[in-house]
């Protein structure tokens, strides 16, 4: 019963978009919550690219929490399917997809980075990635996410950090724009010292470029896309070398 309710929930929030053949829906139980993914795994000598999604669909338009936090935006989910790599996950984040008996707003809201998600993302990765080299890909928040779980498990292997319009800051990033802080989520990151690309939209006005380069003092890290906005990075060719 349990699996039925999953995909059905998976489907209907999905809407008609559909993975490709080569990837499989694999729920991963990892701490309070069960995380949605699709998974390509052909090769088990190989590295595994783990995409984490964005906040999804947090807020209405009014500004008021929504009841179901999963995004609406594939752009995530697509770069994950073009990805020509033999292991390649895409990982939703907690409450995205399929309701836990644990969600309630606070783990898409004011809490989106609390412990509580770290440790099931954290869990979540380890599993999926199986002893395997890592390269994190993550898109708005999960990027900082990514950063978090970099920072909080260094015995993972990673080999690259990508971020795509990332928050690397939740607490300059609510300041710039006047908003509530997100007061149960973690401590801002700072960048972990690992091999790390940054694409940033020259016209994104969600994560400006300002902040941007407020976060990332390297700037060879740094990679400024013309003419894109938060959501236009569908078509962007990512370097994992």
């Amino acid at each position: 019963m349990r699996a039925i309710f999953l995909v059905f929930l998976l489907c209907s929030c999905a809407g008609a978009w559909q993975p490709t053949d080569n990837f499989t829906f694999v729920p991963v139980t990892a701490g309070k919550f069960d995380i949605a993914t699709y998974q390509k795994n052909t090769d088990p000598r190989a590295l595994v690219h783990i995409y984490i999604e964005g906040d999804g669909h947090a807020f209405d338009a009014y500004g008021a929490p929504t009841a179901d936090p999963t995004p609406r935006s594939t752009l995530v989910r697509d770069l994950a399917m073009r990805d020509t790599a033999p292991n390649v996950v895409y990982m939703a984040r907690p409450c995205q997809f399929i309701m836990s008996p644990a969600c309630s707003e606070t783990y898409w809201t004011d809490g989106r980075f609390s412990a509580a998600v770290l440790n099931s993302m954290s869990q979540a990765v380890t599993q999926v990635a199986a002893g395997r080299p890592i390269v994190l890909i993550g898109y708005s928040g999960g990027a900082m996410v990514g950063g978090l779980i970099i920072k909080r498990n260094p015995a993972l292997p990673i080999k690259k950090w990508i971020t795509i319009a990332g928050v690397l800051n939740h607490r300059d990033w609510t300041e710039y724009f006047g908003d509530a802080p997100l007061s149960r989520s973690l401590s801002p990151l700072h960048i972990p010292a690992v091999r790390a690309l940054h694409y940033v939209g020259e016209n994104d006005d969600v994560v400006p470029m300002e902040l941007s380069r407020r976060w990332i003092s390297d700037e060879s890290q740094m990679v400024i896309v013309p003419g894109t906005g938060h959501e236009d990075f569908g078509d962007l060719d990512i370097d994992f070398e």
